[in-house]
């Protein structure tokens, strides 16, 4: 069957295509913003691949219980693209790896394809993952990515959402992948065996729903008073005026939304606008780094809300050779109330130039590796009432001693009345910002160091309780030396001294502050941090 590029269709095959669209809208109700107006199909009974542009590889209908498109090549880089240049879709197919030649190959639905070179892509990986990326004339370049069993020989239906600059990927109806990108606005579709074996079949390409392809947002609720605190305002470097910024305001402005389900909840972070997103219950959601949109609040319901299996990306895709700070680089978010638990990877990620984000009153634990990182030219950050605990590797600030070109005078962050109990280390571990500024913390029983601030670092640690803390602040940590300014702090329980030198900028210098007496601060944070204290 074949529609969209196809005159005088026969109505037996118009009413089959209008059935296909109809019974993916049932399939989709589970997953906000999924709108079905059909703009191509083609279940390949008829026999052949007209309309249907190819490179690479080897391709023919065959029969796999019902026809399908087989490519049988594996020994080539193969596409076949289709249909017009839609702006707003979503690509659907049923795909059955059958084999693969050498590592890291994939088989994939394509969208906005500008040619059988330059499109996006969701593939199935024999590297036992789902990807999604991009192609712009050369090599494959992943976006994001989460594990997944591949199994060659298994049909799997793979949907490529791609709307705005937002693309996610789904596979048996289940959302796991998701990025922005601006690189392409509208394009064909396609398949693709990249080095790979497949047979796919019952592509459909619809229509993504909104009048400019946003998805719909989910209905507008009313929100008991008390119970979702969208409003409050930050200290510290997340309220400075800077880059075209006047303070964190996340949501404000834009209107309220209630998610309990992983698939609303990744739909409402994605949106663009601003938009405050109240999170009712524990949310488990799968393995992977969910792409938070500039302009949003996120807060816990109560004391019981959170984040569990994945985590939370702030920030454009990984690019070293961007050294200044993007016009579209994430901005004004902030994450409140929310506890984070068995994340895949960071549980929260603040990367490429991203500003004034607040982090406040969450309980976060037992992830994979860092709980709260920030790095790649990320500024005017504050942190602030998170309880840390139940993990070694905690918050990493500048992730590595050669990032200068991104990071020098910026990682602008202010740390202040978190508690930070029983995390070996990284509390943070800071590279190349200035000043860092470290206020009114609880530290209890760091096996390893606390402060370390290092490769030319600036750290102002002042007010802090150290309590059983081995190394509390120190500027010779490992790698290359920084500098820190250590004052007015509480040493207790066989906690070390500070081992700082040199002169760093004053954070009061660029916000207003008043420290709490250091003696008073283990009651204070141990009360205040945490969920439910908002």
């Amino acid at each position: 069957m074949r529609t969209g590029t196809e005159r005088g269709a026969r109505p037996a095959l118009a009413a089959l295509v209008t059935a296909i669209g109809a019974l993916l809208i049932g399939l989709l109700t589970a997953i906000p913003g999924a709108s079905a107006a059909t703009l191509f199909g083609d279940d390949f009974e008829g026999g052949d691949t007209a309309g249907w542009s190819r490179s690479g590889g080897s391709w023919s209908v065959v029969t796999d219980g019902s026809r399908a498109l087989r490519q049988s090549g594996t020994s080539a880089d193969a596409r076949a693209i289709v249909g017009a240049g839609w702006t707003d879709q979503a690509v659907q197919a049923r795909v059955k790896p059958i084999s693969f030649n050498g590592t890291g190959r994939n088989v994939a639905v394509l969208a906005r394809a500008q040619s059988t070179s330059a499109y996006y892509y969701l593939g199935l990986s024999n590297a036992g993952s789902v990807v999604l990326g991009v192609r712009n004339g050369g090599g494959l370049t992943t976006l994001a990515s989460a594990g997944a069993s591949v199994a060659t020989g298994t049909w799997y239906t793979l949907r490529l959402e791609v709307f705005g600059t937002t693309l996610r990927g789904f596979v048996d109806g289940v959302q796991v992948v998701t990025a922005t990108d601006p690189t392409f606005s509208s394009g064909r579709a396609g398949l693709a065996g990249h080095y790979a074996a497949a047979s796919f079949d019952d592509v459909l390409v619809t229509d993504v729903g909104g009048p400019t392809g946003s998805p719909t947002p989910t209905p507008t609720v009313s929100v008991p008073p008390g119970t979702c605190a969208t409003s409050g305002s930050p200290i510290g470097f997340a309220s400075v005026n800077a880059w075209g910024r006047s303070g964190t305001t996340g949501g404000a402005g834009g209107p309220t939304v209630e998610v309990d389900t992983a698939s609303e909840l990744i739909a409402a972070i994605g949106q663009s606008g601003p938009l405050n997103i109240c999170v009712r219950g524990m949310i488990t959601v799968p393995a992977g780094m969910y792409n938070v949109a500039s302009d949003k609040t996120i807060v816990g319901v109560g004391a019981g809300a959170g984040i569990s299996g994945g985590g939370l990306n702030i920030g454009l895709p990984i690019d070293d050779a961007v050294t200044t700070p993007p016009a579209n680089a994430v901005n004004n978010v902030i994450i409140r109330n929310l506890s984070f638990r068995n994340a895949s990877d960071d549980s929260v990620n603040v990367q490429m130039f991203s500003h004034h984000i607040w982090i406040d009153h969450n309980d976060l634990a037992s992830g994979y590796d860092g709980l709260i990182d920030i790095k790649r030219g990320s500024s005017y950050v504050t942190v602030s009432w998170n309880h840390l605990h139940n993990h070694t590797k905690n918050m990493l600030l500048g992730h590595d001693d050669g990032n200068g070109a991104q990071d020098i005078g910026r990682l602008k962050v202010t740390y202040h009345h978190n508690w930070f109990n029983a995390t070996p280390q990284r509390n943070p571990r800071v590279r190349f910002g200035e000043p860092v500024h470290v206020f009114n913390n609880y530290y209890y029983y760091n096996t390893d160091v606390g402060v370390a601030c290092q490769a030319n670092a600036g750290c102002v640690v002042e007010g802090n309780y150290f309590d059983r803390a081995e190394e509390p602040v120190t500027n010779s940590y490992a790698g290359p030396a920084g500098r820190c300014v250590a004052r007015n702090n509480v040493f207790v329980n066989e906690s070390g001294q500070p081992d700082c030198s040199g002169t760093v900028q004053e954070p009061g210098s660029y916000y207003s502050y008043v420290l709490d007496d250091p003696n008073s601060v283990k009651s204070l944070v141990t009360a205040g941090a945490g969920v439910g204290k908002i």
